[in-house]
């Protein structure tokens, strides 16, 4: 029984941790590409902010999947 419990809390871990970051993602690329369409010449440093705010939001959804896996196994 206890081993289903921590399945499913592992599983809402990475589910529920990983939502915010993608959904940020998603609203972060959007926005690069709406602003590349506005003012091209600008492609260089659109392109590294975005490569960055994506790793720090990445960061996030890695941070859950560590907390998952440390309920999975601990």
């Amino acid at each position: 029984m206890e081993g289903n419990i921590k399945d499913i809390a592992a599983g809402l871990a990475i589910g529920l941790g990983a939502l915010g970051p993608s959904l940020g993602i998603g609203i972060l690329a959007a926005k690069a590409m709406e602003a590349l369409g506005r003012n091209p010449e600008a492609a260089g440093p659109i392109q590294q902010n975005m490569i960055l705010a994506i790793a720090f939001a990445e960061a996030i959804a890695i941070y859950a999947l560590v907390v998952a896996v440390i309920i999975k196994f601990v």
